[in-house]
């Protein structure tokens, strides 16, 4: 039964984008605002049929970030994306260049300001991306990154890579790392949604200054540890129970 009320959740939520895609499409195509109010309504919505439907609830922790910072989050599944997300004031990815292709999302996530990247010129980008704000013609707003480089499950260790440290360093803004647990109930990969309490939470900011190894051993330990204990707290012991 369970399988078969996430299955109905996995339908009903991307024909909710496609829905929400279409009926926001005449204010998106003129409007930054338009477009953002479309995607915080369709995190509003998966949150709550999540809920609803799977038991599946969500919460936020921590002070949420605002003003131009960088957030470098754990990223186990689309969840964590919805649930950032839909508390920031004016959240931008960086993401992939082949998303821009994507139906609805592709079109949506570059109205919104998300910066797409092909593979080794990530640098090229953000040194766009900042020119743009500087000129006037790009919002500024929180630039969510992914330090890992894609969806980890729970209790994979994989390294944080240096483009993290290249764009803390290029931007010179300050990095609130934020931690996770959203992978043990919404998988990276397949249909099964499971319930209980999934949560992103906001850790202490890291100022600017800091050289490349030492941000990067800092967000790492922070992240980890952070991410490690709140997966403890729904009921895993990474060290014990995935050695």
């Amino acid at each position: 039964m369970r399988w078969v009320l996430s299955l109905i959740f996995v339908v009903q939520m991307y024909a909710a984008m496609a829905v929400l895609g279409i009926v926001f499409l005449p204010w998106a195509l003129f409007s930054a605002r338009g477009a953002r109010a479309a995607c915080k309504t369709f995190c509003v919505w998966v949150r709550f049929t999540a809920r609803v439907m799977c038991g599946l609830r969500t919460e936020l922790r921590g002070e949420v970030p605002t003003g131009e910072v960088l957030i470098a989050s754990k990223h186990q599944s689309f969840l964590d994306i919805i649930l950032i997300f839909s508390v920031v004031p004016a959240g931008k990815f960086i993401m992939k260049r082949e998303l821009m292709f994507a139906p609805v999302i592709g079109q949506y996530a570059l109205k919104i300001g998300c910066v797409p990247v092909e593979r080794g010129k990530r640098g090229q980008a953000i040194a766009k991306m900042l020119r743009d704000v500087e000129q006037g013609s790009a919002e500024p707003g929180q630039l969510i990154i992914y330090p890992q480089g894609s969806r980890i499950a729970p209790g994979v260790r994989a390294p944080f890579k240096v483009g993290a440290a290249l764009l803390y360093e290029q931007t010179g803004q300050t990095c609130v790392p934020a931690a996770t647990n959203v992978g043990l109930f919404w998988p990276r990969k397949g249909i099964l949604r499971k319930p209980g309490l999934a949560v992103v939470e906001f850790l202490p900011p890291i100022a600017p200054g800091l050289s490349r190894e030492d941000f990067l051993k800092r967000l790492e330990h922070d992240v980890e540890t952070a991410s490690n204990r709140l997966m403890l707290e729904a009921g895993l012991d990474v060290e014990k129970d995935l050695a």
